[in-house]
């Protein structure tokens, strides 16, 4: 919503965040971003095709404000910021936000009629040089994010998507973008709040210049409309791992009764068995599964509606809830993969059907949806996914969004929204060999990319083997289930491997909690190791993962928490389980190759 901002101050050439360390200055109509006095960010183009330059920034208002989540890595979220506007043009304005911990600014437009929307010409400059972590395009964001210093990279040639430079390099990157601009700071450049009639962007470069693109968007707009917010969180790694700034700057909730949306880990069928949702017996044993290691939730993934031997869906749902397991059930959304892919298909689309299918839904006594093969980021698709949170919360139904974009701060403003694929997973065993050399060094990048920005459904902990093998540890297996934050943790490995675990691992699982009261970055490095603390009430989880292929002593200042009653998860030299109990924290933790450990402090 737009504020106007009467009796503004005299305008100035830079404005400040509330503590002081992040600053926004106005140099030839563009922007430049600095921390503790070194700069860091340089936006040299701000604006549309047919608005005026920048001139300079008008203090607007301070905001100040609290709000609760149900998922996330901190559940109660406090912000401060100062709000600068500054005139693009007749009718049209740049607003800016400097908070603590990062910047937003969108541009806002009033009176339109029947407007196609003008070109965004917003471009980031990322120097030669520069480390940098990104992803290159992919309608799934499923990709690695590389140490790289330079833009010039080759395609990855099974992604969708690609393009390319003259000169054959990729031009095409997704969000988040991390970037070291100076020794120890770091940018992580996204975007959030995207709402109706809007379509989500990506980055296009030429050389050194990032333009923010947006999808396509064939919308004529009457009224008030204003892009989504563009974010950048800036300061050290522990600010970017901790930070909430996607869901500061995006709508509140707008669900009045949210007392059915409940958090936990789900057992899930598909990794094992490829084709396992349509075998009711396989279904029944996840169930069982999930009854034995008290999980909340089972999920029945595609092809449920081919059920073979006679029985149907209803008779699976009817089998989980009688054993006190809420089921969860896929959906092809029918927009993206289509021919040849699995069903159910066209179920969702219209919404007369979408209304029918959900409240079937609700009243067989399924508790989620899992709506997957989206086609992109264009508005279509933005509003497809909106009014599926909508129908779905109407029926008090939980989403997980497979196949499609990463969160963008609807984690907030529609909470049944409990998780988003959006990762290159442990799903990937299932379809390449890639996976298996480069998992330990991605899995240790995620904590400080796509996790960053909302819940990740990378379906962690696997300690047997898919249709490739992987070679983590099981330490580092267990670790991701804490490491990863999402409301709904899919587990992706079979009962039998499980049950071969240690009383104390089976025992873990249950006790997991999947939504945090706080979570701190103790220390790490992206791609080389991660250790992140998360609490729940009065007990922390502190996990670890070494992403190299050699052994490392992994440093823990853990000053911060009070406990005596610690569980010790960790690998042995054997790569058997090293599973102990202590009374006094450790100071660090040698972990194996590809290794990791879980902390449980009472």
């Amino acid at each position: 919503m737009a504020v106007a901002c009467f009796g503004l101050q005299a305008s100035a050439q830079q404005g400040t965040s509330p503590n002081g360390l992040i600053t926004a200055d106005v140099k030839n109509g563009g922007i430049t971003v600095s921390y503790n006095q070194q700069q860091v960010l340089d936006i040299p183009v701000v604006g549309f095709e047919g608005g005026t330059a920048l001139q300079a920034l008008s203090f607007c208002r301070n905001l100040s404000e609290s709000y609760t989540m149900l998922g996330g890595k901190r559940l109660q979220c406090s912000n401060e910021a100062n709000e600068y506007v500054s005139p693009l043009g007749e009718n049209t304005r740049l607003v800016m936000r400097l908070y603590n911990d990062g910047i937003a600014f969108r541009y806002e437009f009033t009176d339109l009629k029947d407007a196609t929307l003008p070109k965004e010409l917003t471009t980031y400059r990322i120097t030669e040089g520069t480390r940098r972590w990104m992803q290159q395009w992919t309608d799934s964001y499923e990709g690695f994010f590389p140490l790289t210093t330079s833009y010039k990279t080759l395609p990855v040639r099974n992604y969708s998507g690609i393009t390319k430079s003259a000169d054959g390099w990729n031009i095409r990157w997704g969000y988040p973008a991390l970037l070291e601009p100076a020794d120890g700071v770091f940018t992580l450049i996204s975007e959030a709040n995207i709402e109706h009639s809007q379509s989500a962007s990506c980055l296009y470069n030429d050389g050194e210049l990032f333009k923010v693109t947006p999808a396509e968007n064939p919308l004529h707009i009457s009224g008030n409309w204003h892009t989504p917010w563009r974010t950048t969180i800036i300061g050290t790694l522990a600010t970017v791992v901790e930070s909430t700034l996607i869901t500061d700057v995006s709508e509140p909730s707008q669900l009045s009764d949210t007392e059915w949306i409940h958090p936990g880990v789900v057992s899930w069928i598909y990794w094992a068995y490829n084709h396992g949702s349509n075998d009711y017996n396989i279904i029944k044993k996840y169930v069982d599964m999930a009854v034995r290691l008290h999980l909340p939730y089972v999920l029945i993934d595609a092809e449920w509606d081919e059920m073979k031997d006679g029985k149907t869906i209803e008779d699976a749902v009817s089998y989980a809830v009688g054993k006190g397991i809420r089921p969860i059930i896929w959906y092809n959304s029918s927009v993206g993969w289509i021919d040849g892919a699995p069903t159910p298909k066209f179920r969702l689309n219209k919404p007369e059907d979408r209304e029918k299918e959900f409240a079937w839904c609700e009243k067989i006594g399924v508790a989620g949806v899992k709506i997957d093969f989206f086609s992109g980021d264009n508005q279509l698709n933005m509003d497809y996914c909106i009014n599926l949170l909508e129908s779905a919360a109407r029926h008090h139904l939980l989403v997980n969004f497979h196949g499609a974009t990463i969160p963008r701060g609807w984690q907030r403003t529609w909470p049944n929204l409990v998780s988003t694929e959006g990762v290159y997973g442990a799903e990937w065993y299932n379809n390449v060999p890639t996976f298996t050399s480069q998992a330990a060094r991605h899995n240790a990048t995620l904590p400080f990319t796509r996790n960053v920005v909302g819940p990740m459904d990378y379906t962690p902990c696997a300690f047997s083997d898919s249709q490739h093998p992987h070679i983590t540890s099981n330490a580092h297996e267990l670790a991701l289930t804490v490491l990863y934050e999402s409301t709904l943790q899919h587990l992706a490995d079979k009962p039998e491997s499980y049950y071969a675990q240690p009383q104390q691992v089976q025992d873990f699982f249950g006790q997991l909690p999947t939504v945090w009261d706080e979570t701190r970055f103790v220390s790490g490095y992206p791609g080389e190791s991660a250790v992140l603390a998360r609490r729940s009430g009065n007990t922390w989880y502190v996990a670890g993962i070494n992403g190299s292929d050699e052994p490392k002593t992994l440093s823990l200042d853990l000053s911060f928490i009070n406990g005596s009653r610690i569980s010790i998860f960790a690998d042995s030299a054997n790569k058997s389980w090293d599973i102990r109990t202590a009374e006094v924290l450790p100071t660090e933790m040698e972990c194996q190759p590809r290794g990791g450990f879980v902390l449980v402090v009472r």
